[in-house]
């Protein structure tokens, strides 16, 4: 049985998180043809505005079609009679008989199915133009609109200071004709006033086209209901980074874990394409590791070192946190915390929603997601101190000159001021290289000894 199989057939959360990210084919176009709601792709944690307005944001994968959709609609049938928290009860019970198999068949594809699909829309996507010179990430959100754009009815996309993202989102004009821009403006000239009305006015736009597109109107309720579920969403997801994974005693083994928090990482991008479901779930998800903290259930882990692995949005080798505990640490993804999506969007009576969105999309582009090399080194070292992590370890993604030129003085800086250890590892595609990586992650692990 897989550790994440063993560990998760009683979460009921992670049953419907599963089950939701991957029939989300299904869903989607349940929802394009009966409900005549228009799919709008996203990616790097953006679909308020799409909510928002009505329509249903897609983080294109979640369209491609998973082998084992029938075995979890299967499941879903089960849990339509029993309920989820009984059926999970029942799978808990029933570990020790043959047909739990099928159970560890779901759940291992969770990960593994998600990321044999990430190569082959990478593979897509350099062979049918995309930019074979960037990153492995851009690659295959180019392969996945490649597979699926003309099922979707437009892509909103968010402009940084990262040439390399745009090159990606103007070669997307081919295959989603209908592209809304949302610029996010540098504030080089230091003029707060000026870069706000400038990224309220980028908002504006992209919400007329958006209104366009669906035939919906955006209201100020609208956007504030949207920020308020947003921000619970964020506080769960703080809760696990920050309190569960700071506990000396998990829920559930290290690598499940780690195997979690990539599956938040995956599905915050566009909230599983329903953003109450979402917030529903990862409320349960964080009540259910409580209990099972407080009645003993999970593994004592106060001895094994905690070390964030960054950034893992743009691609990276899933099996190195298998790799880490079992070498006896334990692995922590904070992708979107380090970049600035998790911080909250103020809905305070009386205050304008626009504004405080684009004071929220600014604060993120200066913190991380605007490759600005100073700030996102801020950010790192933040990371670092507020977690309170006993080492890092850089996941160098080949083609991303932004991020990966920064390594040597961040790990320079983390020494000096952290005093903890730190590596850098290689990723070019997943599975390309696991010796190489194995071999950097035991030579780092031995200096815990």
């Amino acid at each position: 049985m897989s550790i994440y199989a063993d560990d998760v057939v009683s979460f009921a959360s992670l049953l419907k998180m599963a089950y939701n990210f991957l029939t989300g084919k299904e869903y989607l176009k349940r929802k394009k043809t009966r409900e005549k709601k228009k799919l709008i792709s996203v990616a790097l944690g953006f679909p308020d505005l799409v909510f928002a307005v009505g329509g249903v944001p897609v983080f294109p994968i979640r369209m491609e079609t998973f082998k084992i959709n029938t075995v979890l609609m299967a499941l879903n049938s089960a849990t339509s009679v029993l309920g989820w928290n009984l059926t999970t009860k029942v799978l808990d019970v029933a570990r020790q008989f043959d047909f739990l198999k099928i159970v560890n068949g779901i759940l291992d594809d969770v990960i593994t199915s998600v990321n044999k699909k990430y190569n082959l829309m990478y593979d897509l996507g350099v062979e049918n133009g995309g930019p074979s010179d960037l990153c492995y990430g851009v690659n295959a959100l180019y392969g996945m609109h490649k597979s699926i754009g003309k099922n979707i009815d437009a892509n909103l996309n968010f402009a940084m200071r990262c040439n390399e993202w745009n090159r990606y989102s103007e070669n997307l004009n081919s295959l989603v004709p209908n592209q809304v821009w949302v610029d996010i403006p540098s504030n080089k000239l230091n003029d707060e006033e000026n870069t706000l009305e400038i990224m309220k006015n980028n908002i504006n736009n992209a919400i007329r086209e958006l209104e366009s597109i669906t035939g919906n109107v955006v209201t100020e309720e609208s956007l504030k209901k949207q920020f308020r579920i947003g921000n619970q969403v964020k506080r769960f997801y703080k809760t696990i980074l920050y309190e569960i994974s700071a506990s000396d005693f998990y829920p559930c083994n290290p690598a499940t874990f780690a195997e979690i928090l990539a599956l938040l990482t995956i599905s915050f991008q566009d909230y599983n394409s329903n953003a109450q479901r979402y917030l529903e779930n990862i409320g349960l998800l964080v009540k259910e590791m409580r209990e099972r903290i407080k009645n003993g259930i999970g593994m004592e882990v106060s001895t094994m070192p905690r070390i964030i692995l960054a950034p893992i949005f743009a691609g990276w080798e899933p099996e190195i946190h298998e790799i880490v505990y079992s070498l006896g640490g334990r692995i922590i993804y904070a992708d979107w915390d380090i970049l600035g999506m998790l911080e909250e969007i103020p809905v305070a009576k009386g205050s304008d929603p626009i504004e405080d969105y684009a004071r929220f999309l600014l604060d993120a582009s200066h913190k991380g997601i605007g490759c600005d090399g100073e700030n996102l080194t801020k950010s790192y070292l933040n990371a670092a101190k507020n977690m309170e992590v006993d080492g890092f370890i850089f996941n160098q993604v080949f083609g991303c000159p932004s991020i990966s030129s920064l390594y040597t003085n961040l790990q320079q800086k983390i020494k000096n001021e952290l005093d903890i250890p730190s590596a850098v590892i290689s990723f070019r595609k997943i599975g390309a290289n696991i010796d190489e990586v194995r071999n950097q992650i035991e030579s780092f692990m031995k200096k815990f000894e």
